[in-house]
Order: C-alpha cells, then sequence, then structure tokens
C-alpha cells in the first residue's frame, strides 16, 4: 500500500484556491503511483466555524471536486470538509472516501466537536463510526479531537488493518498529536496515518503539519516536516494480521460491553 500524505497549508476560507493546491497534489500523488492520497480535516476552507458562509450540501462543489479528481486521476482519496443542509441550524464536520471511480464509499461525520474551540456550537457530533476497505485494506476513520478518546478506536479494533486520522491540529499541542497517534497505533495494532496540515489560519492559530504513518508496533514509517508538502509512506496491510497474531493481546480485551 502506498499513500500520500497531503500537509497543506490550507488558505483560509477560499475554496478554489484549496481546490487548485489539492488538485495539483493529487495529480502528482497520481504520478507516484499511489493507491490513496489523504488530505486533511477542512481541506477546502480551513477550521472555519463560518458555516453558513462556507458550508454547502453533502453533493455540492467540494464533493463534485474530489469525485473528478478521482475519477480523472484513477486515485482513492479520503479528505475533509464541511456541509451544511438549508433546514439545519448546524452543520456537519465530514470525512469522504472516494474510490478509483469517483464512488463515495464512506462517509464519516466528526464524533467530538472540538468543545475548546466552540466546534460544538456550529456542527453537530456525529453518532456512527464507520468501517470500509480501500483497494483491499481493511479501515476506518476518524478526525481530529476523536483522537483523543481511545474508546472509540477500540470499537474497530478487531476489524480493520488500519485507521486513518485526519485533522486541524494545532502546534501548541504537537507532542500530544504524536504521542496520541503512536499510542493508538501500538494498543490497537494496526496501521495509524495522520494527516495534519500546516500554515497559520484566519484565526492566527498556527499548525506543525507532522503528518506521520505509525505501524502496529509503534515505530514511524514516515513524518512529515512543517511545510506544505506531500510525504509518501508505503506498508503492507496484512502485517497488521501478522502482528495481531504473533502478540495475542486484543483477544485479552475484557469489559468490552464498557464500550458499548
Amino acid at each position: 500500500m502506498k499513500i500520500a500524505l497531503i500537509q497543506m497549508n490550507i488558505q483560509w476560507e477560499d475554496k478554489k484556491e484549496n481546490y487548485k493546491r489539492a488538485g495539483t497534489f493529487i495529480q502528482n500523488a497520481s504520478e507516484h503511483g499511489c493507491n490513496i492520497v489523504v488530505l486533511p480535516e477542512m481541506f477546502n476552507t480551513g477550521f472555519s466555524m463560518n458555516i453558513f458562509r462556507i458550508g454547502e450540501p453533502e453533493n455540492g462543489e467540494t464533493a463534485s471536486f474530489l469525485s473528478q479528481m478521482a475519477k480523472e486521476y484513477r486515485i482513492n482519496i479520503i479528505a475533509g470538509f464541511p456541509i451544511w443542509e438549508m433546514n439545519n441550524e448546524k452543520g456537519r464536520n465530514i470525512a469522504v472516501v472516494y474510490d478509483t471511480e469517483g464512488n463515495v464509499i464512506a462517509t464519516f461525520t466528526k464524533l467530538h466537536p472540538f468543545s475548546f474551540a466552540k466546534e460544538d456550537q456550529y456542527y453537530i457530533a456525529g453518532n456512527d463510526i464507520v468501517t470500509f476497505t480501500v483497494d483491499g485494506m481493511l479501515s476506518s476513520i476518524f478526525i481530529c479531537y476523536d483522537l483523543r478518546f481511545p474508546e472509540v478506536f477500540r470499537k474497530v479494533t478487531k476489524k480493520v488493518q488500519a485507521i486513518f486520522v485526519i485533522a486541524n491540529w494545532p502546534t501548541s499541542r504537537k507532542d500530544h498529536w504524536e504521542a496520541l497517534l503512536r499510542a493508538r497505533a501500538i494498543e490497537n495494532q494496526c496501521f495509524i496515518i495522520g494527516v495534519n496540515r500546516t500554515g497559520a489560519d484566519g484565526n492566527g492559530i498556527h499548525y506543525p503539519g507532522a503528518s506521520r504513518i505509525y505501524d502496529p508496533l509503534g515505530n514511524n514509517i514516515c513524518a512529515g516536516t512543517e511545510t506544505e508538502e506531500m510525504i509518501i509512506g508505503e506498508f503492507n496491510p496484512r502485517d497488521a494480521d501478522e502482528v495481531r497474531s504473533r502478540f495475542g493481546f486484543l483477544q485479552d480485551i475484557r469489559f468490552i460491553d464498557l464500550l458499548s
């Protein structure tokens, strides 16, 4: 499996510019023979609470752009963007997975809006965890603040080989980002693919990039710097199965009903 992690310097609430940047990265990932290209949380706008300005239907212009890119470049795309329906008071912070034909194979709504930044006042919380298969790899996905809640990862542990985490995670808590990604990989014995933005947003918050992939033993496969860039990581998803077979820690989980 060859995955391109895209650390965009997202331009504040400027969808056209962000489509342009993302399109260049997607083309580049395709030319490098990647199976999957992953964009950050809210790649098209930045982490904005201005849902009435940036929001659009789930099948709006951003969805059309991503579907077209996936089909044109024959590559699976994972990306996050905000949506809002006219009859709702709040939006949804979602992640969508597109296959190489441009079809949607999974849609996930962020489970834990970041109340510290008042996200919960503008975006509803999701209620469903998703699993999907992309190029034969059993996978799941979470968004940013979800990373701090290990119990939701446990919900999919035995069903997946890899978990994606897309984010707008600030520089001030970069150490937490790296430590939590690695912990989720070790405790769930699966690949964790974390993709974070870089640059600064319209509120003056800075982001460190630091996108990375950890293997099921917590080893770092690849890591990004603070710059806008594409990082490519390669691994065999079946290595997760081998690690679980060799070290049967997940079979010893007790009190799993407490997570229901």
